[in-house]
């Protein structure tokens, strides 16, 4: 593994399975907290909310899941499976004891996918709009085709603000952190065509069963419109009865970006009457 510290936090890369991994790790004292993105996003889409985490006295660590961020751009392989396997081999490199899994969209489903699959090793999970969902046919290839679509290069930051806020400007600004400057422009990093077969699974079935055998505590926190629905949320409460959730007003899918304050307190609220 090797380190760099451009500042309140320390990057750290690693190879796993021949694909580069890289993380942002916040530091900390306390107990162990893993943050994962979602769908193109990066792990900079973490910066408000992790010094929050670890000042309440948790460590803290961010990933760019592989496809993502500063991570491998092209990996082969970007099945469900890869992902959560780059979780477990991200949590023993660098010594994380049972962290807390948070991950927001396609990041809370692969922490999901982690603790249906292992689990020992999460404490606890958090879902930001995020759950098992069900098969969705062609919806891999729309949300490729509307990455896409993005008018890159952005000239300017700005622009990349509007153009990816769709009027909210919290949210443009954490997807524009995610922008790398080249070629005379802002460029995504990531590659389209990764961000579509990450989603092919997800597409063809859902992962009740997986939920379902999910051990320890979880919370899910639901944007007012975001994508989980009443139905699938009241499933997942039936499904795991313990289930805590709570939807925030005046938010989308992007919480974190959003209330990433309200959020922050919304979690530390959940650790401390579970007794996490």
């Amino acid at each position: 593994m090797t380190s760099s510290s451009p500042g309140d936090w320390t990057e750290r890369t690693l190879v796993h399975d021949g694909v580069r991994l890289s993380c942002r790790d916040w530091g900390g004292s306390g107990p162990d907290t893993l943050l994962l993105h979602g769908l193109a996003g990066h792990s900079g889409e973490w910066d408000a909310l992790a010094p929050l985490l670890r000042d309440a006295g948790h460590r803290v660590v961010a990933l760019d899941q592989r496809g993502h961020g500063a991570s491998e751009r092209h990996p082969e392989d970007v099945s469900r499976a890869a992902y959560v396997a780059d979780v477990v081999a991200l949590v023993a490199e660098l010594g994380l004891v049972r962290p807390l899994l948070i991950g927001q969209s396609l990041g809370g489903h692969t922490a999901l996918l982690t603790a249906a699959a292992h689990p020992a090793l999460p404490r606890a999970l958090v879902l930001v709009e995020a759950g098992p969902g069900g098969a969705e046919p062609g919806v891999a290839e729309q949300i490729g085709d509307w990455l896409r679509a993005w008018p890159v290069p952005f000239p300017s930051r700005e622009a990349a603000v509007a153009y990816l806020g769709n009027g909210k400007r919290d949210v443009g600004e954490g997807w524009a952190d995610g922008l790398e400057a080249r070629d005379g422009g802002l460029w995504p990093r990531f590659d389209p065509d990764v961000m579509q077969r990450s989603l092919e699974e997800n597409g063809r079935r859902a992962f009740w069963e997986e939920w379902a055998a999910v051990a320890c505590p979880g919370l899910a926190v639901l944007g007012q419109d975001g994508i989980i629905g009443g139905g699938e949320y009241a499933e997942m409460v039936r499904l795991r009865p313990g289930l805590h959730g709570l939807s925030l007003p005046g938010t989308g899918h992007d919480v974190h970006l959003e209330r990433p304050g309200v959020l922050g307190g919304v979690i530390l609220d959940f650790v401390r009457r579970a007794g996490l």
